[in-house]
Formats: C-alpha cells, sequence, structure tokens
C-alpha cells in the first residue's frame, strides 16, 4: 500500500485538499470520497499537490470524477502547485488546463 494523504483546510468560500505521497489505485477511493465530499461542503476546492510525489491513472480517475461531480453541481475544482512527474502527468493528460485555477487565485492557493 502506498503512503499517501489528504489533508483538507477550510477558508474564505472555498476547501483546500492537499495531498502528499503517493497517489496509486489503493488511494483511489480515499481521494474522490475526499474531493466529493469537499465539493459537497464549498464552490471552489483547490487540490494542492505540490507534496504529491506520484500521480498514476487513478488519481486521474479521482481528478476527473470531482471534476464531472462539480460541473454538475456548479462548482469548480481546480488543481495547484504541481511539479516534477506529478506535472508531467496532468500535462500528458489534459488536466492542467482543464483543472488549472484563474491567476488570480493560483497566488493565493
Amino acid at each position: 500500500m502506498a503512503n499517501f494523504e489528504a489533508r483538507t483546510s477550510a477558508g474564505s468560500g472555498r476547501i483546500t485538499v492537499a495531498l502528499a505521497g503517493e497517489c496509486d489505485l489503493s488511494a483511489r477511493e480515499h481521494l474522490t470520497a475526499v474531493l466529493l465530499d469537499a465539493l459537497e461542503r464549498a464552490k471552489a476546492v483547490f487540490v494542492d499537490v505540490s507534496r504529491l510525489t506520484f500521480l498514476d491513472s487513478s488519481g486521474v480517475h479521482s481528478l476527473i470524477t470531482a471534476h464531472h461531480a462539480a460541473k454538475n453541481r456548479g462548482c469548480r475544482i481546480y488543481v495547484v502547485n504541481a511539479t516534477g512527474p506529478v506535472a508531467a502527468v496532468l500535462e500528458l493528460t489534459g488536466l492542467d488546463a482543464l483543472l488549472r485555477a484563474p491567476a488570480e487565485e493560483r497566488r493565493h492557493a
């Protein structure tokens, strides 16, 4: 089982979900549940991946599931602070553009 953590914090009308460790199949259900819960509580959810060291298709699936749920609820989900291999996966899948926060929001994420 991979080392994975998802912590949420709320502030100023939004929720930040900070991810750390490795997001793979063993983390998918947990990540999806955390993201969907955050979308129930806020109109904007920011997923901070700065401490995420690995992201595979399972994590991508969770992000896409959350994106669709957000659209259906009139909410938004954004991924911020991606670097290294995680940024590469997001770019390869197009999620970097799909889930990019507006410039003014990226400064506050």
